[in-house]
């Protein structure tokens, strides 16, 4: 591929490599040091000799991609406290009480919540000890207590709890994207076991936030919708912690969430404006360096108060990158300069890899810059409003290319409309931009007439309703779309060889395109025979009972449930989308199923399991049924006791005791997650 001859990009991709190996094998940090030091050494002795010889040795290349793929490694391990002595979990690991006094101060606010408010704190103190490490924080919500604020310290008695893995099958795994952040525990705690303490520090979080906060109190008096004040924050400040689950849902499904996320678009139109503001500093001596400083000065500032999300980090360093190189005057390719900005943010911030707004803002822009010259050339617009309609259409197309699969993997939908979203609000979304910050200054100022907030707020309210409305178009939204990492793969390598096949028709091409059409079919045929054909499955859902016998690409699913909790429940969603099955039947729940040869039998609240006429293999029990479990295993002699999330914590307990004490598998879905019996 033409892009791997770019040096800048073979090390990013070496970097990339590094940081999987770091995250998925977590080598001892003092290992990774001394690899580091290793291959560097070795690079060295390469280069000493290479610059005294006319044929240049491929042994320096190779030690020099060592080097990133070590560096990527040792910077995945670096930045993860839990590898230093410090951390709070080697304390809570080796001593026995659970209940600790944790000194903490808040570093992030998170979207609350239907319970708990959420916050990422840092654990500054266990019992008196110095620590170091993030994690949860939990707190009961209470309409009379404020938020707490960023950088504010706290002490508080609780104890530290683990993350678990969802309990059943093609659930979100919140616990695995807790641990891309280096987050292992939670806390639950209420506002009354708070204790505040006087901060002594102030960190640039906490700066950025007070910021945020001075300017939302300045805006308050302006009387903007809640709705309105949200995409507000949203646009300008990076902040969608209060953006309703209505209007979320709204510009998800228009296929235009991304709107909605601070990303290049955002600031390469902020930079626009400041260049155009800074452009009378060239007319003096070091004027343009002058000018430079300011510029990147301001989009990492910005960056900041947007709480430096992966979105808004990558675009502002590829921006720093090109306005550096516009003063110096050296020719920007734009592929190094993608391959440069994610070097150095992965150097920072190894896990952004694994970040989805990091993947799809990445994705979207090597998808534009590789795919949208070629569509743009099929036509010539004569009007300059037309062509820009068809640029943005252009480019939108392009960029969906780059970021349908992997938004198929994440999230299962495909919005049919999201080009008529994009080609309504893109084109004004430099005006929304542009009046947003005019607003937000003029508030802070105090000479922001009422007329105008009025007007701003109605501009964003008419946005609001017409997102609404799009995704109201419920025929034109593809939902439950079954997407695994295998049909991600197979798409690109489609993707590639079709425009490397419209870019330049030749036999070798045409042979790569037919080659991933094959493969294409291979993942489907792979998928089709890996699928679970015949399996019965006990979900687990807490105080509730949800069994599934899956027979040939067909669920039939019995439950307990109520028709709100019915309504609400993803448990079946989820597994169906996950296992790429199409048909979904309900039915009651049974005594007795058959399941070739095995028979499982259902004990519920009424403790009824005298059947003479079958042995069961399994006995799962219900809505905690009053019985003699000595006497039902003596008595029917089952192979295993399963306990769903329907029975009280008591009974399992009860339970659970005494099948280990007679030997006798016990699987409780409250801690082992659901359970599968294929047959």
């Amino acid at each position: 591929m033409r892009l791997l001859n770019f040096t800048i990009i073979k090390l990013t991709i070496c970097l990339i490599i590094g940081i999987f190996i770091g995250y998925l094998i977590n080598p001892p940090l003092r290992i990774t040091i001394f690899l580091t030091v290793l291959f560097l050494f070795i690079l060295l002795v390469f280069y000493l000799i290479a610059r005294e010889q006319f044929i240049k040795s491929i042994w320096f290349g190779i030690s020099a991609f060592f080097v990133m793929i070590s560096a990527g490694a040792l910077t995945t391990s670096f930045h993860n406290q839990k590898n230093f002595s410090n951390h709070y979990s080697k304390i809570i690991s080796t001593e026995n009480d659970s209940l600790k006094t944790i000194t903490f101060r808040i570093r992030e606010v998170l979207k609350p919540g239907n319970y708990y408010d959420k916050y990422v704190i840092d654990v500054l103190e266990v019992d008196d000890k110095n620590t170091s490490g993030k994690t949860l924080l939990n707190i009961e919500k209470d309409t009379l207590q404020h938020p707490l604020k960023i950088d504010n310290i706290y002490v508080s008695k609780t104890d530290f709890k683990n993350l678990i893995h969802p309990l059943n099958p093609n659930q979100f795994d919140y616990k695995d994207y807790l641990k891309k952040k280096y987050i292992y525990h939670q806390l639950f705690i209420t506002n009354e076991s708070l204790l505040a303490i006087e901060a002594k520090t102030i960190t640039l979080f906490g700066i950025a936030d007070n910021i945020r906060q001075h300017i939302n109190k300045k805006l308050a008096p302006y009387n903007f919708k809640p709705d309105e004040l949200a995409i507000i924050n949203a646009l300008l400040l990076g902040q969608r912690q209060d953006i309703s689950e209505e209007v979320y849902t709204s510009y998800t499904n228009a296929g235009a969430i991304h709107i909605l996320a601070v990303s290049g678009l955002h600031v390469g139109i902020i930079l626009l404006i400041l260049s155009f503001i800074f452009k009378p500093l060239e007319r003096f001596k070091y004027g343009k360096l002058i000018k430079t400083i300011l510029l990147v000065s301001m989009l990492w500032s910005f960056a900041l108060i947007a709480g430096l999300s992966a979105s808004v980090t990558r675009a502002v360093t590829m921006f720093s990158i090109v306005t550096i190189a516009l003063n110096l005057k050296r020719p920007t390719n734009i592929y190094n300069t993608l391959a440069i900005s994610m070097l150095v943010i992965l150097l920072f911030k190894p896990l952004f890899i694994f970040d989805v707004g990091f993947q799809l803002s990445y994705l979207a822009v090597f998808a534009i810059v590789a795919i949208d010259p070629f569509l743009y050339r099929f036509w010539k617009p004569k009007s300059w409003v037309i062509d820009k309609f068809w640029h943005t259409f252009t480019i939108t197309i392009s960029a969906q290319f780059g970021i349908i699969p992997v938004s198929l993997f994440y999230f299962h939908q495909f919005p049919g409309l999201f080009f008529i979203s994009n080609l309504i609000i893109i084109p004004f979304l430099g005006i929304i931009l542009g009046l947003g910050i005019l607003v937000i200054l003029l508030a802070v100022l105090k000479i922001l007439p009422q007329f105008g907030a009025d007007i701003y707020g109605h501009i964003i309210g008419l946005m609001n309703s017409f997102i609404s409305w799009v995704s109201k178009q419920e025929a034109f939204l593809f939902k439950d779309i079954s997407f695994n990492f295998l049909y991600v793969l197979v798409s690109y390598l489609l993707i590639v060889t079709f425009f490397r096949l419209l870019l330049k028709r030749n036999y070798a091409n045409l042979k790569l395109f037919l080659i991933a059409i094959l493969i294409v079919q291979g993942a489907f045929i792979f998928n089709e025979y890996k699928k679970p054909k015949n399996e019965f499955i006990v979900f687990h859902k807490s105080r509730y009972s949800l069994l599934g016998n899956l027979t040939t690409n067909k669920v039939l699913v019995a439950s307990d449930f109520d028709s709100i909790t019915k309504s609400k429940n993803n448990i079946i969603k989820d597994y169906t989308v996950g296992n790429q099955i199409k048909t979904i039947e309900e039915s009651p729940i049974q005594n007795i199923y058959q399941l070739n040869n095995k028979y499982v039998l259902i004990v519920d609240s009424l403790g009824v399991y005298n059947i003479k006429s079958i042995t069961p293999d399994l006995v799962l029990l219900r809505q905690s049924p009053k019985i003699n479990l000595n006497r039902l295993i003596d008595s029917l002699r089952p192979k295993q006791i399963i306990a769903d999330g329907s029975n009280y914590k008591s009974y399992i307990k009860r339970w659970e005791l005494i099948c280990k004490k007679r030997k006798l598998p016990f699987h409780q879905t409250s801690k082992s997650g659901a359970f599968k019996i294929r047959y």
